[in-house]
């Protein structure tokens, strides 16, 4: 596995009066046995690990904008995100009402369970965070909800939820 030089050599025999640096001596390691180590670990971490496949949401998209999607408006759920995060809910024609988030995934759960042909509706303000779509998506995820479209708030939407507010 190693080996140590300690032999002199030759030709350097001491001279009288001078005085000589002390010769290192030389060090040999074999790495075979360290590469061989190597390879088994590699090879053991390869066959034990799992692999993870990433987790992915299956997205249908319309096969042209011309397509018109016909939903029973008892099977609608709107929710409407504002800029300011705050988030307000109907289904149909209804007027919206205002739901904090913590409470979201109560309602959804309980809107699905009563409807499970319940179809919603996510509109968001342009000025809105993108991190708030993301956590919303997932709460629909926690709820089972697997049917739902985005669609980008219109001046009508702001008009409604002006009137709400006030």
């Amino acid at each position: 596995m190693g080996a140590v030089d300690s032999a002199a050599p030759r030709g350097h025999e001491k001279k009288k009066g001078k005085k000589r640096k002390p010769r290192r001596i030389g060090i040999r390691i074999d790495m075979t046995p360290f590469v061989d180590i190597t390879f088994l670990l590699l090879t053991f971490f390869m066959l034990t690990t799992t692999m993870v496949q990433p987790q992915t949401m299956e997205i249908n998209l319309p096969p042209s904008a011309d397509v018109k999607v016909e939903v029973a408006e008892s099977n609608l759920m709107t929710l409407r995100i504002k800029e300011d995060a705050s988030i307000f809910w109907n289904m149909g024609i209804e007027s919206p009402k205002r739901v904090e988030f913590d409470n979201l995934k109560a309602l959804l759960r309980e809107r699905h369970e009563q409807n499970p042909k319940l179809t919603v509706l996510l509109k968001i303000d342009r000025g809105g965070k993108y991190h708030m779509m993301v956590d919303i998506i997932d709460e629909f995820n926690v709820a089972g909800i697997s049917r739902f479209s985005i669609a980008p708030m219109l001046e009508l939407d702001l008009k409604v939820l002006a009137k709400v507010s006030s």
